[in-house]
């Protein structure tokens, strides 16, 4: 007997899914089908890709602040500070001066100005060793560092040469400066403020440093250029420039490197 089918249900429909209209991507190209993404091969060498910290912006923090808390953050020098015990990246810029021009050296006598947070004091107590004397200065409050003698007061204040001068008991072979004044914003006014920090700092180093001994300070782009190069380059035997890798890429900020001090005029 031959089985007829039931007319009495409907036929089945087969769902569809909203049509795309090509047209309508992005350069006509064929729409992804929705899903789970294949993952893209990895090229052969390729470093593999750090992730990022992300910030949250707080309602009283500026934008400013926001960005520089991200920057430091994704930081490898602060990440590497923090693993070596180190206060501060700025150690690394110190390390890596030393290395190329040899400054530091067992048994010397130092003086950092503008010593804060005291990366470069720990620095210079490890490479000058229980022979050696290492004196900081800053008008910010410097946590101890074992070895070193820090005196929280401002450098351009009148007494603070000769406090220096008797904390260190003898003349120096090295003076550093990483000082830097508040910008406003106004190159000019920033600019000068920079060279009055850095001409200051080299008129104490010509008045402590012993015969050969050296000067480093920070400056920023054009900060040691004209009268105070000059002067440099008249009171030492050898001035030169140098960027060390841990400062920032983004930064206008530059170390001016003097060795071979003459002497007193």
């Amino acid at each position: 007997m031959e089985r007829r089918p039931n007319t009495d249900r409907p036929p089945k429909r087969r769902k569809r899914g909203k049509k795309t209209d090509i047209a309508k991507t992005a350069l006509g190209a064929e729409p992804e089908k929705r899903g789970r993404n294949k993952t893209a091969p990895k090229k052969a060498g390729a470093a593999p890709r750090e992730l990022s910290q992300h910030v949250k912006t707080a309602k009283q923090r500026k934008y400013s602040s926001t960005l520089w808390l991200k920057r430091q953050l994704n930081d490898p020098y602060v990440a590497r500070a923090k693993a070596e015990g180190w206060r501060s990246r700025a150690a690394f810029k110190l390390l890596e001066l030393d290395e190329k021009f040899s400054l530091l050296k067992s048994g010397a006598r130092i003086v950092d100005l503008g010593c804060a947070p005291g990366g470069w004091l720990q620095v210079c107590v490890k490479a000058v060793g229980a022979r050696g004397r290492v004196v900081g200065i800053d008008y910010l409050s410097v946590p101890p560092v074992p070895g070193a003698t820090i005196l929280e007061m401002d450098f351009l204040g009148e007494d603070a040469p000769t406090r220096l001068k008797e904390a260190l008991g003898g003349p120096a072979d090295l003076v550093l400066s990483d000082m830097a004044a508040p910008t406003t914003g106004h190159k000019s006014t920033d600019h000068l403020r920079i060279v009055a920090l850095a001409e200051a700092a080299l008129d104490f180093a010509e008045d402590v440093l012993r015969p050969g001994g050296a000067f480093v300070c920070k400056v920023f782009a054009g900060g040691a250029e004209g009268e105070l190069l000059a002067r440099l380059k008249h009171r030492f035997t050898a001035v030169k420039h140098a960027k060390p890798k841990a400062s920032r890429s983004d930064s206008a900020e530059k170390y001016v490197v003097a060795t071979g001090f003459k002497g007193q005029a």
